[in-house]
């Protein structure tokens, strides 16, 4: 039962697994790279890159990650599953692409999304970034002053080594301020991102053409059909492979009782090194490597060496 459960809500345990790898990875990133620089030209600079850059990275490598990015974009819209061009048809694949491309983002909006979450919660970029912007004209000290000596000040307020010792007071209320802020807007974001994602759910469920039974069945039978094909390329491959193999060396990896092997010549070798691994033979077929393509060739049968004693049967022979 707990094999079952897992199965059917492995994409649930992989945000929730995205998710704590985020928070993690915000946290060691926090302690050991994050440094303001306590300058009123870097403090915003530098707070908002440790707050966007991070969560940009994260999208990209969501979206390069997920196998569906690379179906979606391999094909071609001329080359397009659904054969009917008709305007209905057409309707239903710019439908489908819209939902594989929703399906995409929504996937690698988990770790970005989190990223900003934790770090709104935490405060230390968002203490960093706005320290100078912060509204102090209630502060008796400030009102007296130029605007750039208030700004070097308000900069120099994530760093308490800089601060003067009578204005240490001040300065706590004001962080203490930001970080309320920060994490009010962290609190407001997951908010925002929950009812939205409980939305989606809904919106999709009820507009879906299949009951709830029949939609359980589907999603069993896309698991287990790429599970099987999964096994069957793998299978598949790896006996077209041998084949080739086996047309180069004179055997097959395996094979027992081996009384000739064949010596490739070095035009052999010179053919089957390099680069290219696909080549393109005609509208149906193509050559996947350089030694696909030298076996697809006619080859002469080359050099043979008779084995007195098939090789994985010497180390068996008793001594007299």
């Amino acid at each position: 039962m707990t094999f079952e459960l897992l199965k059917h809500k492995e994409s649930l345990i992989f945000n929730g697994l995205i998710a704590l790898l985020t928070v993690g990875s915000q946290q060691l990133f926090s302690f050991f790279a994050f440094s303001c620089p306590c300058r009123y030209t870097w403090n915003l600079t530098y707070g908002l890159a440790f707050l966007g850059v991070p969560a940009l990275i994260l999208l990209i490598v969501g979206v390069v990650l997920n196998s569906q990015t690379w179906r979606l974009f391999t094909n071609s819209a001329s080359r397009f599953s659904i054969k009917d061009y008709s305007r209905q048809s057409a309707l239903i694949r710019y439908k489908l692409i819209c939902y594989v491309l929703l399906s995409i983002i929504g996937r690698a909006l988990v770790a970005p999304v989190t990223w900003l979450a934790v770090t709104m919660l935490h405060g230390s970029y968002y203490v960093c970034a706005l320290s100078v912007y912060v509204n102090v004209q209630r502060y008796d000290f400030f009102k007296n002053v130029s605007a750039e000596v208030r700004r070097n000040t308000l900069a120099q307020f994530p760093c308490p080594q800089l601060v003067p010792a009578n204005l240490t007071k001040m300065r706590e209320e004001i962080l203490l301020e930001l970080k309320c802020e920060s994490q009010v807007t962290g609190w407001i974001l997951i908010a925002l991102v929950a009812v939205t994602v409980f939305l989606i759910l809904c919106i999709a469920r009820c507009c879906s053409p299949l009951s709830y039974l029949h939609l359980w069945y589907w999603t069993n039978y896309i698991n287990n059909e790429q599970t099987l094909f999964e096994q069957a390329t793998d299978q598949h491959s790896k006996i077209y492979a041998m084949e080739n193999i086996k047309k180069f060396f004179g055997f097959a990896p395996g094979s027992k009782h081996i009384t000739d092997i064949r010596i490739p010549s070095r035009d052999d070798w010179k053919a089957i090194s390099g680069l290219d691994l696909l080549q393109v033979i005609n509208a149906d077929h193509c050559n996947y490597s350089l030694l696909h393509s030298w076996a697809e060739e006619d080859q002469e049968d080359g050099k043979y060496i008779h084995l007195d004693v098939a090789p994985d049967s010497a180390d068996t022979v008793t001594p007299p």
